[in-house]
């Protein structure tokens, strides 16, 4: 199973890109939410299921998305690059 990188930057399939900065718990249901902020427009931050995190695209709804997860890591070094 796919784990995730914290302080990783990672790709949406939409193509817009995240770094993760961790994962939480849920105080009530203990399910496990990755905590990630937008690296374009106003930064926002934003929380969702790890299990929602993790799942692939949905290639019948997106058949021309040509990644396979709705997050990928990326291996980006420097934004110099």
């Amino acid at each position: 199973m796919r784990d995730i990188i914290k302080n990783g930057i990672y790709k949406h399939f939409k193509g817009d890109y995240y770094l993760v900065l961790d994962v939480a718990i849920h105080s009530e249901t203990n399910e496990e939410l990755v905590i990630y902020r937008a690296l374009y427009g106003d930064n926002k931050l934003y929380a969702r299921p790890k299990t929602m995190f993790l799942e692939k695209v949905d290639k019948v709804k997106y058949p021309d998305i040509e990644q396979e997860y709705r997050f990928q890591l990326e291996n980006i070094k420097s934004v110099k690059d």
